[in-house]
């Protein structure tokens, strides 16, 4: 890291640990545990899910110190499109989910949950269409199908003559997203890559392969805005910026990554804090038409103690801190 690295007891002087209940369950979980702390640049958030590793987590560190403490490249603009963004849940309540974000032009919906089957997916896609005809839509398997599976979604979605922006991260692997790649080419249907960004040892090789057509950059994972931006221009691909289930602090970084960009073609996936009962900043980052303003948010003491967690989860957070630090180069 930089040389404007704090010390372990600075990052542990101003951090507070705080559990965020969510709206509906989410990724698995129905809160979203986060680590705060407070720089010479405003707050930062460091949230890394609770199952990853202390190498993996060290990364999301690095960009919450950056964040916090570090440098970082300018805006070229003030304010970011958003989608709203749809879990998993059943047809049934898509409308209720959805009203909370009131205007916008794009909807991300969560498909290949576990559990569930095609048909659970395709009555939700459904459901947002009777809702909101003119909407146009992504679907998200967090690379839950296989490339026989993801195609079938793809070509009913087509078939349908639904608006269809892209298919993110429809398939685990990188041989079987390229594989998925040309058989949905023809259809004019387009990839985005997200865990074969974040998630791998190289997140260039999904572009280098040929394996997608958009990349989704989200900070924390990348390692900062510096390096995300680093990432986007190197790819030569479309970039789509989106959130990690964040608080609006979290947010606040993603808009400062997806603000820097030279170019932003598509709707950014920042509107997520519209998924959470609580927020810790005073004001919390939400769409309005469709658009979030890009810069800091004022943190909330009150909120900081409404949401504090309990005593033995701070203990887990603070000593996880503590190893991911001793990763940082």
């Amino acid at each position: 890291m930089a040389s404007n690295k704090p010390s372990l007891i600075e990052l542990l002087s101003s951090a507070r640990v705080v559990a965020l209940p969510l709206r509906n369950k989410f990724r698995g979980v129905l809160e979203r545990e986060i680590l705060l702390f407070e720089g010479p640049n405003g707050w930062a958030e460091w949230s890394p899910f609770v199952e990853y590793s202390d190498e993996e987590s060290a990364v999301w560190l690095a960009a919450a110190i950056e964040f916090a403490y570090g440098d970082i490249a300018p805006a070229n603009r003030t304010e970011i499109s958003v989608n709203a963004t749809l879990p998993a849940l059943a047809a049934d309540q898509v409308a209720a989910v959805l009203a909370r974000y009131g205007k916008f032009e794009t909807v991300k919906i969560k498909v290949a949950e576990p559990g569930q089957n095609l048909q659970a997916d395709i009555d939700r896609i459904n459901a947002v269409i009777e809702n909101y005809p003119d909407v146009k839509i992504r679907l998200d398997a967090n690379g839950g199908f296989d490339v026989s599976t993801a195609l079938k979604l793809a070509e009913y979605v087509h078939e349908a003559g639904i608006k269809f922006d892209y298919f993110e991260q429809p398939v685990k692997t990188i041989a079987e997203m390229a594989e998925l790649k040309l058989k949905l080419s023809p259809l004019g249907i387009k990839i985005a890559a997200d865990e074969s960004v974040r998630k791998v040892s190289d997140p260039l090789a999904v572009a280098q392969a040929g394996a997608a057509d958009i990349l989704v950059l989200k900070v924390a994972p990348l390692g900062g805005i510096n390096r995300a931006l680093q990432i986007a221009a190197e790819a030569g691909l479309p970039v789509v910026v989106s959130s990690a289930l964040d608080s609006s602090v979290g947010l606040s970084m993603g808009a400062h990554l997806a603000a820097a960009l030279p170019n932003l073609e598509f709707d950014c996936g920042l509107a997520t804090g519209a998924l959470l009962v609580g927020d810790v900043a005073r004001t919390p980052i939400k769409p309005v038409d469709g658009k979030i303003s890009v810069g800091r948010v004022e943190v909330d003491p009150a909120k900081l103690d409404l949401f504090e967690a309990e005593d033995h989860r701070i203990d887990w957070w603070v000593e996880r801190l503590e190893r991911a630090y001793a990763h940082l180069v």
